[in-house]
């Protein structure tokens, strides 16, 4: 591979993490904002964290919603990336540690773990990732002008 094709190959990378973040969020914070019952019963793992509480599930909603549009934005517009992205990925790596945590004091068994990742680690996941990219992306731009 030329050096051309790897950083086209890294693109796609970064681009394909930024959208699954950006569609997943988005995808999961609208059926929480319009059915946030079936919503809660679909969701594998839900109805053992606590009772149904629809105020409380539109909330995350609107919060998914946001982060979604901070990778979304943080997309085409380079200029805000970082910040963007690393607030969102703020929020998720917390609620990652969160659902973590109650696995180490025993409100979740080990099994959530595994049952969670897609949903909860791996957005905190991508998100890490993409903001240390966009912050290697910074350094070496402002390397490259001076």
């Amino acid at each position: 591979m030329t050096a051309t094709q790897d950083k086209l190959a890294i693109r796609i990378v970064i681009m394909t993490m930024v959208a699954f973040n950006g569609i997943f969020l988005s995808a999961n914070g609208l059926f929480m904002l319009v059915a946030p019952e079936t919503w809660y019963y679909a969701v594998p793992g839900v109805t053992e964290t606590g009772f149904y509480n629809q105020h409380f599930i539109r909330d995350i909603g609107i919060i998914q919603l946001f982060l979604s549009v901070a990778f979304g934005i943080g997309m085409f517009r380079s200029e805000r990336r970082i910040g963007l992205w690393a607030a969102a990925t703020l929020w998720l790596s917390a609620h990652a540690v969160f659902h973590l945590w109650e696995v180490a004091v025993g409100i979740c068994s080990p099994s959530a773990i595994l049952r969670d990742f897609a949903g909860v680690s791996l957005p905190a996941i991508f998100g890490a990732m993409l903001t240390l990219w966009a912050i290697r992306q910074a350094h070496a731009a402002k390397a490259a002008c001076a």
